[in-house]
């Protein structure tokens, strides 16, 4: 029930009351006797509710409060309205919260909150199995107190939480787990860990399958194109029919052994075998040596291939890998321009960056395939990619290259206007 009183209200009561014991007081002869009696029943009436609210507040173990009239029954009253109003809020705060932590005890992933600071604030039970961080035993520590890899404080360090992190779990080595970072709330952060174990085992086996067919193939198709080049090559005058049988026999098989060797590259780049040799490479040098080198693929197309290389561009990386990402790119643009198209071939500075970027007039990309232009075996169009020779595999040997040598992959092109590849490797590697 609503209670309103006013401060004019209230005086208004008490000077009554004044008033009435000095009329009293005044029909017996002690006026002033009666106001100073009913001034002071007042005062100790006041000051012993006064009393009692103090000891309830500091001493009760009851949420009700003491039981009165008048003004003081109307303050308890009141007081009690907002315990209840207040426990009732709170059962609600707690009832959300117990609902977050069902939420975050049945994810698949560890999760933990962090302050800005990187103090853990909470965790659920996955992050005790992945990482060995146990709440509430290791609230308050750092989490780079508990979880200590160098990728992962270089990662902190950062602060680029685009991409995931990737270590083995502190407490289990068989784990592999995907740590993720974002911000939560106004002034905290969610760390979630992944494990990717499976998928990482998958991937493994996808690559030595790959590697292990790839072998398996370039011993038989030595063998075939060995044979075709020795019947070719026989005194012995062939009919047009086989003539041409063998022609198309030997296309194949140079166009297999193109295909195999490209997943070998692939295959070599995935599993990362050469990261430890790397050295300084002159770009520079390196890509004039492409281009004397591609010369022969130019020789049908005739395309016009300007290049404005600026010198001495050097980076830190694997020179195989790099010759093989610019080789892609640059064999790329002649074997899809149409004859006698204009390809620029640019290496230069661009603010803190080296930028190689290989530009042609040709047909163009339609938006819509430009993102999965990296996919493994994805062609735009598979007919006349299987005219060029090309096999879907160049640009994602591309991207296994960049990722080694921390560069990124832009791609720029128009429907019907032309396409632009073009590669940022930044400072860390320049």
């Amino acid at each position: 029930m609503f209670f309103r009183i006013s401060a004019r209200t209230l005086f208004t009561r008490i000077v009554g009351v004044i008033i009435a014991s000095g009329f009293v007081g005044y029909l017996f002869g002690q006026t002033f006797l009666a106001i100073s009696m009913v001034s002071l029943s007042l005062l100790a009436w006041h000051y012993n509710h006064l009393f009692k609210l103090i000891k309830w507040l500091w001493q009760g173990k009851s949420i009700a409060p003491p039981q009165a009239n008048g003004i003081w029954g109307r303050i308890y009253d009141g007081l009690y309205r907002r315990i209840r109003k207040q426990r009732l809020k709170q059962k609600q705060l707690n009832e959300r919260i117990r609902k977050f932590r069902d939420g975050a005890e049945a994810l698949p992933d560890a999760a933990l909150v962090l302050s800005t600071e990187l103090i853990i604030l909470w965790g659920n039970k996955k992050a005790s199995k992945f990482l060995g961080v146990r709440w509430p035993d290791d609230i308050g520590l750092r989490i780079d107190n508990l979880i200590r890899f160098p990728e992962f404080s270089k990662y902190l360090d950062d602060g680029d939480y685009h991409s995931p992190c990737l270590i083995i779990s502190p407490i289990n080595n068989e784990l592999q787990l995907e740590l993720r970072l974002m911000a939560y709330g106004s002034d905290q952060i969610l760390l979630l860990a992944r494990d990717i174990s499976k998928i990482q085992r998958l991937e493994e086996m996808r690559r030595d399958f790959v590697a292990n067919v790839s072998h398996e193939l370039k011993t038989p198709l030595t063998v075939v194109r060995g044979y075709v080049e020795m019947v070719q090559a026989s005194e012995t005058a062939l009919d047009p029919h086989w003539k041409k049988a063998f022609t198309t026999i030997e296309t194949q098989v140079s166009r297999m052994d193109r295909l195999v060797e490209q997943l070998l590259v692939l295959s070599r780049v995935e599993n990362n075998v050469d990261a430890d040799n790397h050295q300084q490479v002159n770009l520079s040098h390196l890509v004039l040596t492409i281009l004397e080198e591609v010369q022969w693929l130019n020789q049908d197309k005739n395309h016009s291939i300007n290049h404005d290389i600026a010198p001495n561009m050097s980076i830190n990386g694997n020179e195989h890998e790099l010759k093989s990402a610019c080789l892609n790119l640059i064999s790329n643009a002649i074997a899809y321009t149409p004859t006698n198209g204009i390809i620029d071939i640019i290496l230069r500075n661009d603010s803190n960056k080296i930028r190689f970027s290989v530009k042609d007039n040709g047909p163009g990309i339609k938006p819509e395939h430009v993102n999965r232009l990296t996919e493994r075996f994805f062609r735009v169009d598979k007919s006349r990619s299987r005219n060029t020779g090309g096999s879907g595999l160049g640009l994602a040997i591309v991207k296994h290259v960049l990722n080694h040598h921390h560069g990124e992959l832009s791609i720029e092109s128009e429907w019907h206007q032309g396409s632009e590849f073009i590669i940022y490797f930044s400072p860390e590697v320049a």
